[in-house]
């Protein structure tokens, strides 16, 4: 399904090039600064509840729609899922009930069960159950869900989250902020007036946006 992430639209941002409709927002979000790793090793020592099965397979398909592997590794080679339900699992992004509270973890399910939103609402779309669908026609019904998200109208959306999560955990792990992003870990004298190249990358270090969409 993809040739270069430079050049090639996805249902997150279509008609535009990836890389440019995020900018420099793709670091930023309630969780921007900390390392995926972090979350990664974390994730790997709790007993607790955690996504099922069908869950974490809806995870891995969204995050390689997203964000998928082409001339650099896509978001399910750096571990995005697990940084999602984990994140989940906390209620980040306001993910969970006034219940569950945003950070609070054992038993509960956090914000997961939003995860069910988000597949009836592609089951809808695609007429059919989404898991099920082959790449290209999964590719198609999230398009259309993306845009139902996304409309103006829409005030509050469950894929708005759980797609926010996703370019987060991309774009804070070592490969999105380096690698897919241009990176400088002493960036050198201010310069207001640089040329900007076609299909240029924006910069790991640019917090000036809050804007996914």
């Amino acid at each position: 399904m993809s040739t270069d992430k430079a050049t090639e639209p996805r249902p997150a941002v279509k008609g535009a090039d990836r890389r440019q409709v995020l900018g420099g927002a793709v670091v930023l979000s309630a969780l921007a600064g900390i390392p995926l790793y972090a979350w990664n090793r974390e994730r790997e020592g709790r007993d607790g509840a955690g996504a099922t099965d069908s869950e974490k397979l809806l995870l891995a398909r969204l995050s390689d729609l997203v964000v998928p592997a082409t001339g650099t590794p896509g978001a399910v080679a750096v571990g995005v899922p697990a940084f999602v339900e984990l994140a989940l699992l906390h209620g980040l992004e306001d993910t969970a009930s006034e219940d569950s509270g945003k950070v609070k973890m054992g038993g509960d399910r956090g914000g997961l069960p939003l995860l069910e939103e988000v597949k009836k609402g592609l089951n809808r779309h695609a007429d059919a159950p989404f898991l099920t669908l082959s790449p290209e026609r999964q590719h198609i019904a999230l398009e259309s869900y993306d845009a139902e998200a996304f409309a103006p109208e829409q005030k509050d959306h469950p894929w708005k989250k759980i797609k926010g999560l996703i370019l987060t955990g991309y774009y804070t792990s070592e490969v999105g902020a380096s690698r897919e992003l241009q990176y400088e870990l002493v960036p050198g004298r201010y310069d207001p007036d640089l040329p900007l190249p076609v299909n240029n990358r924006s910069w790991s270090s640019d917090w000036t946006a809050v804007d996914f969409g």
